[in-house]
């Protein structure tokens, strides 16, 4: 398999808009988007806490957590 580097700056980068999707999921509009993501998907079975247990888990990869919120909930 190709290893696939990446730079620091750019993995910090990533981590923070991972993070801040995760937020914005999670902040005053969840009824709002959980809403438009089931219209969105068409199903159930994905919704908006699946969808951020995503981010929160990316983001821990490159460093920008501490790996106690990627697999519960979000602390603010």
């Amino acid at each position: 398999m190709p290893q696939i580097t990446l730079d620091l700056s750019d993995a910090a980068e990533l981590a923070q808009t991972l993070t801040f999707l995760a937020d914005w999921l999670t902040g005053s509009q969840q009824q709002i988007l959980a809403g438009s993501l089931a219209v969105f998907v068409g199903h159930p079975a994905y919704n908006t806490n699946a969808l951020c247990a995503d981010p929160h888990r990316f983001a821990f990869l490159p460093g920008e957590t501490d790996g106690e919120e990627p697999f519960g909930q979000a602390t603010p």
